[in-house]
């Protein structure tokens, strides 16, 4: 498949730099351009959102977790793309209702082609 990345900028949100650095790499391999958070405090408080096109987020973070991101982010910018990782699957039973918008999930270790797809998918559905 074909990845839709020019001009497209992707966020990441996690508080593992390791998980952050190795995404960055693989999106950027892809032609995105990537703005890295440590947390979903950090993207907000920042103004980050109003620039990108998809939102790649851990669930399982210190203070402000995935859920309340992705909350957050849906009352902000309903219709962005929201792709959500995590280490432990269980978490995702949490998952509060967002009628029509429903992110995208992996479990780590995530395949990187997937989730490659994964991205360009959303931002190609987000644009029909």
């Amino acid at each position: 498949m074909a990845h839709q990345a020019p001009g497209f900028i992707v966020a990441v949100v996690d508080d593992d730099e390791g998980i952050l650095r190795s995404l960055e790499i693989l999106l950027e391999s892809a032609d995105y351009a990537v703005r890295l958070f440590h947390s979903g405090t950090e993207l907000l408080d920042g103004g980050g959102l109003e620039e990108i096109d998809c939102l790649i987020s851990d669930i399982d973070m210190p203070g402000m977790d995935g859920f309340e991101l992705l909350r957050l982010v849906h009352a902000g910018r309903p219709g962005l793309p929201i792709i959500l990782i995590t280490g432990y699957p269980d978490t995702l039973k949490r998952l509060p209702p967002l009628g029509r918008s429903s992110p995208r999930f992996f479990t780590k270790p995530f395949d990187g082609p997937e989730l490659l797809t994964a991205v360009s998918d959303a931002l190609r559905e987000r644009s029909e």
